[in-house]
This record gives structure tokens, C-alpha cells and sequence, in this order.
């Protein structure tokens, strides 16, 4: 630390006057070192019920999986539109009982627009063309509280109706849980894939689906070791998987749960059932959720997540 000197003048002899000293200069302080915040300690509760409330908010909105109300699979051809039964692609009640056609050639399908229907495709007006099949705003069009697009399955190709107005997301009451328990936050042994490899992940429609797997995880419960295979589409993202165990014959949702969890790290992966979550198919017919591969089958009951839903 600086600090000025006071001068001093020598008293002299007789009549001579002492000088005054100069004012001290303040001391300058060195700035105290800001120190980096400390973390805020993990609340595994509360983290788990933030977590869930996002979960269900995705869940009720209007484009979530509870406004599903339809879905019908294109045949080769001419495809009637409508709510009149006589349509092959029957639209709810209260919809235009003929609303257009929709041709399926050749991988592609068109929609040709019944005259006096008004529908639009990323809010503008669309009076009819080929449609893209993806669920980005681009390809999705609008009749009223009515949401539909095309959707590819293997070489099937289907329309999926959603409506802001579906009885399920108006009637929806929650989801009931487990309570939320450390002890099933459990770190595993991520073992990477010696080479780029698929595992066979079937779904509901009875396709199997070949998926990229970056490895496996070895995590221990009871003293006993399991094994489950995620599925990934690049480093980055989070790891999937598709699981199931011994709570689906009766606690649980019946053909399994999701879980995410981050990347592996050092070798690590933490697997939190806490945020076992049942998949679209626990709350409509309408969706088309991929099933556990025969190896992520469990002998175990894992009492953490998400239980069964209503009568599903």
C-alpha cells in the first residue's frame, strides 16, 4: 500500500515561523478482489419440479401432444377430406364435411382445396399445392382451432390432426409421481461404441427403426448392474432412451418411459429417474412412439418418474 510521506520543515532559531506541513494525500487501497459466486447448492426437489412444471406446460400447450386428435394414414391416390364419413381422412366434427382432396403420388402428396374452405399455411391463405412433410410452421395448415400436416413413417405417409379444442387438453388433471428420491440420481459408466453402430428400435405401428447408439450405459443398483443402450443422432445432443421395467405391469405406463440425460463426461453419465417421463402414446391413440429394444428391458423396478395416466 502507497502511502505519501509528511514533509517537515526544521524549527528554526528565534523569529523564524514554522511552515506548515502539506495536507496529507488520502491512502490509495487496492480494489478487494472480487470473488467468483459460489454455486447455489442442488435442490434435487426443487430442480425436479421445475423440470416436471416445463414438462407439463409442453404437454397442455396448444401444439402438444394432448390437442392430437387424428391421425390417418394416405393410401395410393385420391383421398377425400371432411367431416362427411364417407371421407378416407374423417375430420372432426364441425369442420367442412368436404374440405379438399388430397392426392398421394409417387412419395408426394398434393391437396386440392374444396372451394369457399379457407385455410392457411404459415398464417397466409393457402389455396392448395404439394405438402412437405415436417411439423416446422412452414408445413402445417390451419382451419380454424385445427392444426394438420403430413408426417412420414417408413414408406407410409399419414396426416396428423391436432386441435387447440381436444377434450383431452381441456380435460387434463396431471400427472402423478413418484416422490422424488436421490437415491435414484445415479451415476453410470457411459462405454463408447468401439465403432459407429445401430441398435433396432420398434414402434407401435410395428416398424422397426435402426438408430444410431454412441454406447452403452452400466449403472449400479442394490449392488446389482444393468445396462442400457441410448440412441443419439450426434455428439451433442442429449442421449435418449427408450426403457422399460418392472413398474409398467401396474404402476407405470405399460410400454415403457423416455429418459434424457446429458452427454457423457469423463466417462460418466448421470442417469436421474426422477425425470422418467411417459411417452405421447400414454395420452393418444394418435401417436406413433418408438417401444424399448429387447436390452433396456429391466429386471428392476424403478420407482422414480412419472407414473401411469388415467387408465393408459
Amino acid at each position: 500500500m502507497r502511502i505519501a510521506r509528511l514533509l517537515t520543515v526544521s524549527t528554526l532559531a528565534f523569529a523564524t515561523p514554522t511552515l506548515a506541513a502539506p495536507p496529507s494525500k488520502p491512502a490509495m487501497k487496492k480494489p478487494a478482489e472480487s470473488k467468483p459466486a459460489e454455486p447455489a447448492p442442488f435442490d434435487l426437489e426443487a430442480e425436479t419440479r421445475a423440470w416436471h412444471q416445463k414438462r407439463i406446460a409442453n404437454l397442455t400447450s396448444e401444439e402438444g401432444w394432448l390437442s392430437l386428435v387424428g391421425l390417418h394414414w394416405l393410401k395410393e391416390g385420391d383421398n377425400r377430406v371432411g367431416s362427411a364419413p364417407e371421407s378416407e381422412v374423417v375430420f372432426p366434427a364441425g369442420t367442412p364435411a368436404h374440405l379438399g382432396t388430397l392426392t398421394q403420388k409417387d412419395g408426394k402428396v398434393t391437396l386440392a382445396v374444396q372451394p369457399g374452405v379457407s385455410l392457411t399455411r404459415a398464417g397466409q391463405p393457402f389455396t392448395g399445392g404439394e405438402l412437405g412433410a415436417s411439423e416446422s410452421e412452414k408445413d402445417v395448415l390451419a382451419l380454424g382451432s385445427l392444426h394438420f400436416y403430413l408426417i412420414r413413417r417408413g414408406e407410409r405417409l399419414g396426416i396428423r390432426v391436432k386441435d387447440s379444442e381436444a377434450p383431452a387438453r381441456k380435460q387434463f388433471h396431471g400427472i402423478p409421481t413418484w416422490p422424488v428420491s436421490a437415491a435414484w440420481r445415479i451415476e453410470g459408466r457411459f462405454e463408447p461404441a468401439t465403432t459407429p453402430r445401430k441398435i433396432s428400435v420398434p414402434n407401435v405401428l410395428g416398424v422397426v427403426e435402426e438408430m444410431p447408439s454412441p454406447g452403452t450405459i452400466v449403472f449400479t443398483v442394490n449392488g446389482q448392474e444393468y445396462r442400457l443402450d441410448p440412441v443419439q443422432e450426434n455428439s451433442t445432443e442429449p442421449l435418449f432412451i427408450i426403457f422399460a421395467d418392472q413398474t409398467n405391469r401396474t404402476e407405470s405406463y405399460g410400454a415403457g418411459r423416455f429418459l434424457y440425460t446429458d452427454p457423457p463426461k469423463d466417462g460418466k453419465v448421470v442417469l436421474d429417474f426422477n425425470r422418467a417421463y411417459n411417452p405421447p402414446c400414454a395420452f393418444s391413440a394418435y401417436a406413433t412412439c418408438p417401444l424399448p429394444p429387447p436390452q433396456n428391458r429391466l429386471k428392476l423396478r424403478v420407482e422414480a418418474g412419472e407414473k401411469r395416466y388415467g387408465d393408459h
